[in-house]
């Protein structure tokens, strides 16, 4: 074979390469595209000087702030910050006793042999097979019993519901868990520590990464959720959620006046969720990098 022929078959093979690597990126930009158009719709939305929801052109045809100026201030029939102040609080301690739970119910099935463990874990698949919403008037009447249904303590009835359930979800915080070596454990209890002490000095540390998913998931989840929080709230305005809110503005008796503020809303609610995003992406690139070195 002759020099031509082989510089010919590498050129060809060039050539193919690059088209196949221009086809993925044209298929990926198309791709990003899709999902960055609605986002870029509810972002120029909630700056737009028309009112109503029907519009005839993508772009708006004046710009504005008041939309967000009006939510913020405008509290005679949607008292928006009351409910972001709600819903804040809601996913904070939901967070904080989610993450919780998660953690120690996986730490427990990954580390510790006990009697039934098997049969609560199969127990536990089967029960997420089913939606969580089946269970919700059930654990209305529940509520309704204990007096938490009622005033200031529908928030903790929320969390209540929120956090209780999080134990069953452990699936994968387990299966993190399960591939630190236990000698590790081992080495620490020889040593006089306590598996209280091997849970929070050995495993927290060397588990950020799944710390932070967990973490994330459990601040998404009541910050988003609007059917158990519709349940539970019903009609006690001053206990809504964000999700509840921005529902409400798209009502018929609403949607008018408060369309573009529903934009702005849907706006504002994904910043504490950025914000978290960006403050725990570096503590899970840092627990990647531990690991990989571990």
């Amino acid at each position: 074979m002759n020099t031509n022929t082989v510089t010919v078959k590498r050129n060809r093979k060039s050539l193919s390469k690059r088209i196949n690597n221009l086809l993925v990126h044209l298929f990926l930009a198309v791709l990003a595209a899709i999902w960055i158009l609605p986002i870029l719709w509810i972002v120029l939305t909630s700056f737009r000087a028309e009112p109503g929801s029907y519009v005839s052109t993508f772009f708006p045809k004046g710009y504005t702030l008041a939309n967000y100026v009006k939510l913020f201030t405008d509290r005679n029939v949607l008292d928006f910050p009351r409910m972001f102040g709600n819903t804040l609080i809601i996913a904070i301690c939901t967070c904080i006793v989610s993450t919780f739970f998660v953690l120690s119910v996986s730490y427990c099935l990954s580390r510790m042999r006990f009697r039934f463990r098997k049969p609560y874990m199969n127990l536990a698949m089967i029960l997420g097979l089913f939606p969580g919403f089946m269970a919700m008037i059930a654990e209305y009447y529940i509520l309704k019993a204990m007096g938490l249904t009622d005033g200031s303590m529908i928030r903790l009835a929320l969390i209540i519901v929120y956090s209780a359930g999080t134990g069953l979800g452990f699936q994968i915080t387990k299966g993190y868990f399960d591939m630190i070596p236990r000698a590790v454990d081992e080495a620490a209890i020889v040593d006089g520590a306590t598996q209280w002490q091997v849970f929070t000095r050995i495993t927290i540390p060397l588990s950020k990464p799944i710390i932070i998913y967990t973490i994330m998931t459990s601040f998404i989840g009541p910050w988003v959720d609007f059917i158990f929080a519709k349940v539970i709230v019903r009609a006690n305005s001053d206990q809504f959620t964000v999700a509840i809110g921005l529902w409400n503005m798209l009502q018929k008796e609403y949607i008018n006046q408060w369309y573009t503020c529903f934009a702005a809303g849907a706006v504002v609610i994904s910043v504490p969720i950025a914000i978290l995003f960006v403050f725990m992406q570096k503590f899970y690139v840092e627990g990647m990098s531990g690991a990989v070195k571990g």
